[in-house]
């Protein structure tokens, strides 16, 4: 019997992770959260909502995907162009 090691970090150059750009303001921006469903994602994201649009968001959206474990729907993809900034989030 063998057994294969792999490595799972990134050999890429860092540049390809480069941050996106600040934006400027908050007001009346448009931004997407997108959650596995998972219990713990909810209050979190209540409240990330909640002070977003205390601090001049024009609006969140909230999708929840229909597999926790896979890649976000299509639909929901479709509709990020839409937004100004995304949060992506994960819990149990």
């Amino acid at each position: 019997m063998s057994i294969e090691v792999l490595d799972p970090t990134y050999g890429g150059g860092a540049a390809e992770f480069a941050l996106a750009p600040r934006l400027e303001s908050l007001a009346g921006k448009t931004f997407g959260v997108i959650s596995n469903g998972k219990r713990g994602t909810r209050p979190y994201f209540d409240a990330l909502e909640r002070m977003l649009l205390a601090q001049g968001a024009a609006r969140v959206v909230t999708h929840i995907k229909s597999n926790y474990s896979a890649p976000a729907d299509a639909h929901i993809m479709a509709e990020v162009s839409q937004w100004d900034a995304a949060f992506v989030g994960i819990g149990d």
